[in-house]
């Protein structure tokens, strides 16, 4: 099924549905879990973003999140291993008509990846001006590439990349 590239404007109600998750996958994970975090487009508040909630969790041990594969299954979520990012476990989730809700981005405490996304999230946040680039250019994206999410997600990958450099620049200020 081709999965069509949908950005719509910032819904306030994405950090309830955040949280709402969070006390769930809390509840699933146990005294593994160190921190959950919302993240990507959906927690930045003044961009277009594709309806998908970006969940970043922090766990003492990845091994341990293998074992819990049960319990984030019964919360809908599929196990898709590490899905291109090596010490990450990647989980999606569906709702009954079949569109993608959720993202769940796991990595062990001391993941250089943990800081990577919280800087990119809160850079954006801070510098409303490069947000409404990243919001712009993600609408041209999806305009251009309505059908082939890999394009859309190639369009991105130079700005993103800049951005990344900048956060963490700016992070360690």
């Amino acid at each position: 099924m081709t999965r069509k590239v949908i950005v719509v404007p910032h819904d306030r109600n994405w950090q309830r549905v955040f949280l709402a998750e969070s006390q769930h996958l809390t509840m699933a994970l146990g005294e593994n879990m160190v921190n959950i975090y919302h993240i990507g487009s959906t927690s930045i508040p003044t961009i277009y973003a594709k309806p998908i909630i970006d969940i970043l969790i922090e766990v003492k041990d990845l091994a341990k999140v293998d074992e819990r594969d049960r319990e984030i299954g019964s919360l809908g979520y599929v196990g898709m291993g590490e899905h291109g990012i090596v010490g990450r476990r990647f989980f999606r989730k569906d709702n009954a008509e079949g569109l993608r809700t959720h993202h769940i981005h796991t990595f062990e405490t001391g993941s250089p990846q943990i800081d990577r996304h919280l800087a990119f999230r809160d850079y954006l946040i801070s510098h409303p001006e490069t947000a409404l680039e990243y919001s712009e250019l993600k609408q041209q994206l999806a305009q251009k590439y309505p059908n082939d999410i890999e394009s859309y997600m190639d369009g991105k990958a130079e700005f993103i990349s800049k951005i990344d450099k900048k956060a963490a620049q700016w992070q360690s200020l």
